[in-house]
């Protein structure tokens, strides 16, 4: 058998697996459905208490979500760039979770989770530095954790989403002004976002869903990264010298930790050790395991041959695209939604960034950006009533509008921070100074 048979015969497969996959979820929704209506009235629930299950959970939850940043997101990173720049990556990964850690504390949790005058965009300062927070208090979006748990969880998300960006202007941006980009992001694009989102704000109130990040996090840390590539500018000798990651076992490593790392991310943020966990952590499974095989076949299909980081690229971008939906959709919902970003990003990374010619050096726009985009707008498609009763009220229009002011509003805003940090203090290293490494030049040390 030919191998362009081979082709034809994975590619009507595929289709035929996506059309019978919606078939089945539409049979599921609609069975499903009725459960849900006899089992909504119900007394009312006393008031919240501390749970001690939920605070295991959330306790075990945060601490996987941070190795998703360290070691995890780093040596994803780090195995993908040139042995010059490896450690110029990781110290940067490192460097932004102590960072952000810092200044969540000073005012980052409070802006995002407080109420403020101006309360539909951005919150207030009455916790910064934690002020009033004790033992005994707890936050409104999580009442049977400490108060406490539930600000070092939401730290965790806050400290891995600018740090993603770093991969769309790896080896090429001073250390300096990673440190001083990151600040201000931080401060003028994720907390505002994260707000609108979790924390009272209009995009919340207006019905948009994004159940762990695809918005906050995902498209917000896409779309920061496309910009910040363009206005960076490409890598020296771009297109011209091979830029091939230096240690792919490495990059494995990373995206195994990443993947572990999720079900913290997605299933955490049921902040409870209850079934809509549960219903999140098999989503987040599914999900990434047909958009790992859907990039693979994608891949093997056009180009050949199926490569690791093909498949581990793939897998990243199902875990995006059912973050924002891993809470409101059933599996077979997160398996289509993993299959279409699998393919899709795939497209994004691979074809679209050569067609448009931007040097999005690890492809944080083609995964994250595209990922979470699909993610953000098919969770309206396939939200199921009987995995979250939110899900009822569901609609694409409403998440096409969440996308669009996320797009908008951090483009704008990513641009003008990086151009007055050009005009200050510049953006770049000289250029025999990124010839030969950031490791040694930036950082005085090399990997031997």
């Amino acid at each position: 058998m030919t191998l362009n048979k081979i082709s034809s015969a994975g590619l009507i497969a595929l289709a035929a697996l996506t059309v019978g996959l919606i078939a089945a979820d539409g049979a599921l929704a609609q069975t499903a459905a009725p459960a849900a209506a006899d089992a909504a009235p119900a007394a009312a629930a006393a008031a919240p208490k501390l749970d001690t299950g939920d605070t295991a959970w959330m306790m075990t939850s945060t601490a996987i979500v941070l190795l998703m940043g360290i070691p995890g997101l780093a040596l994803f990173y780090g195995g993908m760039v040139r042995k010059k720049n490896v450690l110029s990556v990781v110290t940067q990964c490192f460097a932004i979770t102590c960072l952000v850690t810092v200044l969540w504390m000073v005012y980052g949790y409070s802006l995002a989770f407080t109420e403020g005058g101006m309360n539909a965009y951005i919150g207030g300062f009455s916790k910064a530095m934690f002020a009033g927070v004790t033992g005994e208090t707890t936050n409104a979006l999580a009442a049977t954790i400490p108060e406490w748990v539930f600000i070092t969880f939401q730290m965790t998300f806050a400290i891995i989403t600018p740090a993603l960006i770093i991969g769309s202007f790896a080896e090429r941006m001073k250390f300096s002004a990673v440190m001083w980009f990151i600040g201000l992001w931080f401060t003028f694009v994720y907390l505002p976002v994260a707000h609108w989102v979790w924390g009272g704000g209009f995009l919340g109130a207006g019905g948009v869903l994004d159940f762990a990040g695809g918005t906050v996090v995902h498209i917000n840390a896409g779309i920061a990264g496309l910009v910040a590539c363009i206005i960076v500018g490409k890598r020296k000798g771009y297109g011209t010298t091979s830029m091939a990651p230096h240690n792919l076992v490495l990059s494995m490593i990373g995206a195994s930790l990443l993947w572990v790392g999720w079900f913290g991310f997605n299933a955490g943020s049921a902040v409870a050790a209850n079934a809509l966990a549960g219903a999140a952590m098999i989503n987040t499974q599914v999900a990434a395991a047909g958009a790992a095989l859907a990039w693979m076949f994608a891949e093997w299909i056009i180009a050949k041959k199926p490569s690791l980081l093909g498949v581990i690229s793939g897998a990243i971008a199902g875990l995006v695209a059912v973050t924002p939906a891993a809470g409101f959709v059933n599996p077979t919902g997160a398996l289509i939604i993993g299959v279409i970003a699998g393919v899709g990003c795939y497209i994004a990374s691979v074809h679209v960034k050569k067609a448009f010619g931007y040097d999005d050096s690890l492809d944080v726009f083609g995964v994250h950006g595209v990922g979470g985009i699909i993610g953000a707008i098919l969770t309206g498609v396939f939200a199921d009533a009987a995995i979250n009763s939110l899900g009822k009220d569901a609609s694409v229009m409403t998440q096409v509008y969440g996308v669009a002011v996320t797009v908008i509003y951090t483009a704008i805003a990513t641009a003008i921070i990086l151009y007055v940090i050009k005009a200050i203090i510049g953006l770049r290293p000289s250029e025999a100074a990124e010839e030969e490494g950031l490791d040694i030049t930036l950082h005085g040390e090399t990997v031997q």
